[in-house]
Protein backbone atom coordinates (compact mmCIF):
# COMPACT_ATOMS: atom_id res chain seq x y z
CA UNK A 1 0.00 0.00 0.00
CA UNK A 2 1.48 3.27 -1.08
CA UNK A 3 1.65 6.26 1.29
CA UNK A 4 2.80 9.74 0.33
CA UNK A 5 3.64 12.29 3.00
CA UNK A 6 2.53 15.72 1.73
CA UNK A 7 3.55 17.66 4.84
CA UNK A 8 3.50 17.04 8.63
CA UNK A 9 -0.33 17.35 8.72
CA UNK A 10 -1.32 15.71 5.42
CA UNK A 11 -0.71 12.24 4.07
CA UNK A 12 -2.08 10.37 1.08
CA UNK A 13 -2.83 6.67 1.19
CA UNK A 14 -3.73 4.58 -1.82
CA UNK A 15 -7.44 3.79 -1.63
CA UNK A 16 -8.49 0.28 -0.64
CA UNK A 17 -11.81 -1.39 0.16
CA UNK A 18 -11.30 -1.07 3.92
CA UNK A 19 -11.87 2.69 3.42
CA UNK A 20 -15.26 2.28 1.72
CA UNK A 21 -17.28 3.05 4.82
CA UNK A 22 -15.47 6.27 5.84
CA UNK A 23 -15.51 7.51 2.25
CA UNK A 24 -19.21 6.74 1.86
CA UNK A 25 -20.13 8.29 5.23
CA UNK A 26 -18.30 11.49 4.23
CA UNK A 27 -20.07 11.60 0.87
CA UNK A 28 -23.41 10.92 2.55
CA UNK A 29 -22.84 13.56 5.25
CA UNK A 30 -21.77 16.19 2.70
CA UNK A 31 -24.14 15.09 -0.07
CA UNK A 32 -25.72 18.50 -0.69
CA UNK A 33 -22.35 20.25 -0.72
CA UNK A 34 -20.62 17.70 -2.97
CA UNK A 35 -23.33 16.95 -5.51
CA UNK A 36 -23.25 20.47 -6.92
CA UNK A 37 -19.97 19.66 -8.74
CA UNK A 38 -19.57 15.87 -8.51
CA UNK A 39 -21.96 13.84 -10.68
CA UNK A 40 -21.06 10.53 -8.98
CA UNK A 41 -22.66 11.67 -5.71
CA UNK A 42 -26.15 11.05 -7.12
CA UNK A 43 -25.15 7.45 -7.90
CA UNK A 44 -23.61 6.80 -4.49
CA UNK A 45 -26.52 5.84 -2.26
CA UNK A 46 -25.01 3.04 -0.17
CA UNK A 47 -21.60 1.90 1.04
CA UNK A 48 -21.65 -0.91 -1.56
CA UNK A 49 -21.56 1.75 -4.32
CA UNK A 50 -18.35 3.17 -2.86
CA UNK A 51 -16.90 -0.31 -2.42
CA UNK A 52 -17.68 -1.13 -6.08
CA UNK A 53 -15.92 2.08 -7.17
CA UNK A 54 -12.84 1.22 -5.11
CA UNK A 55 -12.79 -2.34 -6.46
CA UNK A 56 -12.98 -1.00 -10.02
CA UNK A 57 -9.91 1.21 -9.57
CA UNK A 58 -7.84 -1.25 -7.55
CA UNK A 59 -8.19 -4.25 -9.88
CA UNK A 60 -4.91 -5.59 -11.23
CA UNK A 61 -6.01 -4.87 -14.81
CA UNK A 62 -6.54 -1.17 -14.03
CA UNK A 63 -3.50 0.57 -15.44
CA UNK A 64 -4.68 4.18 -15.39
CA UNK A 65 -6.50 5.28 -12.29
CA UNK A 66 -4.48 5.75 -9.12
CA UNK A 67 -6.58 7.21 -6.33
CA UNK A 68 -5.49 8.30 -2.87
CA UNK A 69 -7.42 9.05 0.28
CA UNK A 70 -6.44 12.35 1.87
CA UNK A 71 -5.83 12.37 5.63
CA UNK A 72 -5.48 15.68 7.49
CA UNK A 73 -4.32 15.26 11.09
CA UNK A 74 -5.32 11.59 10.67
CA UNK A 75 -8.93 12.53 9.82
CA UNK A 76 -10.32 11.50 6.43
CA UNK A 77 -10.58 14.63 4.26
CA UNK A 78 -11.34 13.51 0.68
CA UNK A 79 -9.94 11.84 -2.43
CA UNK A 80 -7.43 12.82 -5.06
CA UNK A 81 -6.03 10.88 -7.94
CA UNK A 82 -5.09 10.30 -11.52
CA UNK A 83 -7.67 9.27 -14.08
CA UNK A 84 -7.68 8.39 -17.76
CA UNK A 85 -3.91 7.96 -17.72
CA UNK A 86 -2.41 7.43 -21.17
CA UNK A 87 0.93 5.65 -20.66
CA UNK A 88 1.84 5.69 -24.35
CA UNK A 89 1.58 9.47 -24.60
CA UNK A 90 2.62 10.06 -20.95
CA UNK A 91 -0.38 12.15 -19.95
CA UNK A 92 -2.93 12.02 -17.17
CA UNK A 93 -5.70 13.98 -15.49
CA UNK A 94 -5.88 14.94 -11.81
CA UNK A 95 -9.22 14.94 -10.03
CA UNK A 96 -10.04 15.73 -6.42
CA UNK A 97 -12.77 16.39 -3.88
CA UNK A 98 -12.68 17.50 -0.27
CA UNK A 99 -15.14 17.18 2.60
CA UNK A 100 -16.98 20.38 3.41
CA UNK A 101 -15.42 20.73 6.89
CA UNK A 102 -11.92 20.47 5.36
CA UNK A 103 -12.32 23.36 2.92
CA UNK A 104 -10.12 26.45 3.16
CA UNK A 105 -7.10 24.83 4.83
CA UNK A 106 -4.82 24.58 1.79
CA UNK A 107 -5.18 20.79 1.74
CA UNK A 108 -5.98 20.30 -1.94
CA UNK A 109 -3.36 22.75 -3.19
CA UNK A 110 -0.69 20.93 -1.16
CA UNK A 111 -1.86 17.52 -2.40
CA UNK A 112 -2.04 18.60 -6.06
CA UNK A 113 1.43 20.12 -5.81
CA UNK A 114 2.82 16.87 -4.38
CA UNK A 115 1.11 14.70 -7.02
CA UNK A 116 2.35 16.93 -9.84
CA UNK A 117 5.91 16.18 -8.78
CA UNK A 118 5.07 12.49 -8.32
CA UNK A 119 3.58 12.27 -11.83
CA UNK A 120 6.46 14.05 -13.54
CA UNK A 121 9.32 12.52 -11.56
CA UNK A 122 8.20 9.01 -10.60
CA UNK A 123 5.66 8.18 -13.32
CA UNK A 124 7.58 10.05 -16.03
CA UNK A 125 4.47 11.87 -17.25
CA UNK A 126 4.83 14.71 -19.73
CA UNK A 127 1.40 16.31 -19.30
CA UNK A 128 -1.10 16.71 -16.47
CA UNK A 129 -4.50 18.24 -16.94
CA UNK A 130 -7.19 19.38 -14.55
CA UNK A 131 -10.76 19.93 -15.69
CA UNK A 132 -13.11 22.11 -13.65
CA UNK A 133 -16.75 22.97 -14.16
CA UNK A 134 -17.01 26.47 -15.59
CA UNK A 135 -18.69 27.96 -12.52
CA UNK A 136 -16.74 26.04 -9.88
CA UNK A 137 -14.51 28.95 -8.92
CA UNK A 138 -13.01 27.42 -5.74
CA UNK A 139 -11.81 24.38 -7.70
CA UNK A 140 -10.55 26.52 -10.57
CA UNK A 141 -8.27 28.43 -8.20
CA UNK A 142 -6.12 25.30 -7.79
CA UNK A 143 -4.74 24.97 -11.34
CA UNK A 144 -4.54 28.75 -11.71
CA UNK A 145 -2.51 29.16 -8.50
CA UNK A 146 -0.19 26.30 -9.53
CA UNK A 147 0.59 27.84 -12.91
CA UNK A 148 -1.42 25.53 -15.13
CA UNK A 149 -2.23 26.97 -18.56
CA UNK A 150 -5.86 27.41 -19.59
CA UNK A 151 -6.32 25.60 -22.90
CA UNK A 152 -10.01 25.99 -23.61
CA UNK A 153 -13.44 24.72 -22.75
CA UNK A 154 -14.87 21.26 -23.26
CA UNK A 155 -18.46 22.14 -24.08
CA UNK A 156 -21.07 20.20 -22.10
CA UNK A 157 -18.30 17.91 -20.88
CA UNK A 158 -20.02 16.63 -17.76
CA UNK A 159 -23.59 15.81 -16.80
CA UNK A 160 -24.62 17.31 -13.47
CA UNK A 161 -27.93 17.33 -11.64
CA UNK A 162 -29.17 20.40 -13.54
CA UNK A 163 -27.92 19.23 -16.93
CA UNK A 164 -24.65 19.44 -18.83
CA UNK A 165 -21.91 21.82 -17.77
CA UNK A 166 -18.87 23.10 -19.62
CA UNK A 167 -15.45 22.07 -18.33
CA UNK A 168 -12.46 24.40 -18.36
CA UNK A 169 -9.26 22.54 -19.22
CA UNK A 170 -5.95 23.47 -17.62
CA UNK A 171 -2.64 21.73 -18.25
CA UNK A 172 0.96 21.69 -17.09
CA UNK A 173 3.87 20.15 -18.97
CA UNK A 174 6.92 18.56 -17.41
CA UNK A 175 9.33 21.16 -18.77
CA UNK A 176 7.27 23.91 -17.10
CA UNK A 177 8.26 22.91 -13.57
CA UNK A 178 11.67 23.45 -12.00
CA UNK A 179 13.55 20.22 -11.20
Amino acid sequence: MEHIRVNPKIRLEQVNTSMAEIIFLTIDRDREFLKKWLPFVNYTSKVEDTKAFIESITRKDNKGDLVYSIWHNEEFAGLIGFKDTDWVNRKTELGYWLAENMQGRGIIIACVEKLIRFAFQKQKMNRIQIKVAEENLPSEKIPVKLGFIYEGTERQGEHHQKGYVNLKIYSKLKHEIPE
